[in-house]
């Protein structure tokens, strides 16, 4: 089967996971972590839904009921009850609604590729369903590949572009710039600590108003 690859803007959608066990913890707090507003539907709660303080995680403790589906955007199948999480399907669909089965991806709505993260670097691997162990190994792959150092390029990367942008857009010249800070490997010199050559590279592209300490940071 071949899928559609898309990222999803999850930020304040409603999102609904069926299952209180360890799998429904893993969806419902991937969920939480990209701004979903999150309920979850189950007679019971696995430990792994309770991370701590300033989770926002509704937890209802009570049988799933289709009315449950209402205004959510995406559905998470996630019981240990085969026959259930069907049913969840069925009534998602008949709502318009996209659901994923944890049991039985493949004849869901959707599935989950394997992913790895830096910060804003989102690597999502998938093989269709045919091989979960391949898309795994390609993952821990990628993660030997891209170290920290990736999150705090692209934090660099996204406030040099917010300024750039405020003291005037001129697309062509910016082009270039990008294309050679990325060029520069200043990923490297983030992981070396370097720096004293992030700065002469920023002095030499961009001016002497640009420094790496106060771009690197998040605040900025």
């Amino acid at each position: 089967m071949k899928y559609y690859p898309v990222y999803l803007d999850l930020k304040e959608r409603e999102c609904v996971v069926v299952g209180g066990g360890e799998v429904g913890a893993r969806k419902a707090l991937g969920l939480e972590g990209c701004g979903a507003r999150v309920r979850v539907i189950s007679c019971e709660f696995s430990e792994k839904f309770f991370p701590g303080e300033g989770s926002s995680l509704r937890l209802e403790k009570r049988p799933y009921e289709k009315k449950d589906l209402e205004n959510a955007f995406l559905v998470f199948a996630a019981t240990d009850n085969a026959g259930l999480n069907r049913q969840i399907l069925e009534d998602a669909r008949q709502m318009g609604i996209l659901c994923c089965l944890a049991d039985a991806p493949e004849l869901g709505d959707f599935i989950l590729p394997a992913v790895m993260a830096r910060g804003d670097l989102v690597c999502a691997v998938s093989t269709s369903g045919t091989s979960p162990a391949l898309a795994k190994k390609i993952k821990k792959d990628l993660a030997g590949m891209f170290g920290p150092e990736y999150a705090v390029f692209l934090v660099l990367m996204g406030n040099i572009r917010k300024r750039l942008l405020a003291e005037g857009h001129d697309p062509d010249q910016h082009k270039k710039i990008f294309r050679s800070l990325v060029e520069k490997d200043l990923p490297g010199l983030i992981a070396a600590k370097d720096r004293e050559g992030i700065n002469l590279i920023l002095k030499d592209l961009l001016g002497r108003e640009y420094d790496y300490q106060s771009l690197a940071s998040q605040e900025s």
